[in-house]
């Protein structure tokens, strides 16, 4: 098992994000909405029409123009949007930094997804001592997703990086 530099500044990039992530769950709602800012910027409502079409249930509330109003609908998916991003870095550089720490694939896989997820269920329960906060198991769902996401594209890259790294030493070894 090898440790590099890199391997470590992942790990590190890592418990940054858990850092920014436990300090927002540390604020309430009010500080981090962006609807008056919304307000302002899609004054126009651009494709009201066809966001008034969009209609489901979230954690048993119904999301939808209607109930929530144009910017709130809108802030909504920017911050599901944020969720699946963040997390998709937090399993991706979990994943990056544990690869040539651990002895499997597999198991650098599992323990990645696990830090990631797992602090998806500390977070969330952070912001249900949080003013004005609401922990959602949802919202782990969605982490959960973003994080496997970061991290089986990684693998696949890395896995096709290796196909054609040995494709390419086995004709130069041909010659």
């Amino acid at each position: 098992m090898r440790s590099t530099t890199r391997d470590n500044s992942y790990i590190l990039l890592a418990l940054v994000i858990m850092g920014i992530l436990f300090y927002s769950s540390s604020q309430p709602y009010e500080e981090q909405s962006i609807t008056s800012t919304l307000d302002q910027l899609l004054a126009k409502e651009p494709m009201k029409n066809l966001l008034s079409t969009i209609q489901f249930s979230y954690a048993d509330s119904e999301i939808s123009i209607s109930t929530l109003g144009y910017s709130k609908f809108v802030e909504f998916f920017i911050r599901k949007a944020a969720h699946f991003v963040i997390y998709f870095l937090l399993g991706l550089f979990w994943f990056l930094g544990l690869k040539n720490k651990l002895t499997s694939t597999a198991l650098t896989v599992f323990i990645s997804w696990l830090l990631a997820t797992g602090y998806a269920a500390i977070d969330e329960f952070h912001q249900g001592i949080t003013p004005n906060r609401t922990p959602l198991l949802q919202d782990i769902q969605l982490d959960s997703i973003g994080a496997a996401t970061g991290i089986i594209l990684a693998l696949l890259f890395f896995t096709f990086h290796k196909r054609n790294h040995k494709k390419r030493n086995y004709k130069s070894k041909k010659r």
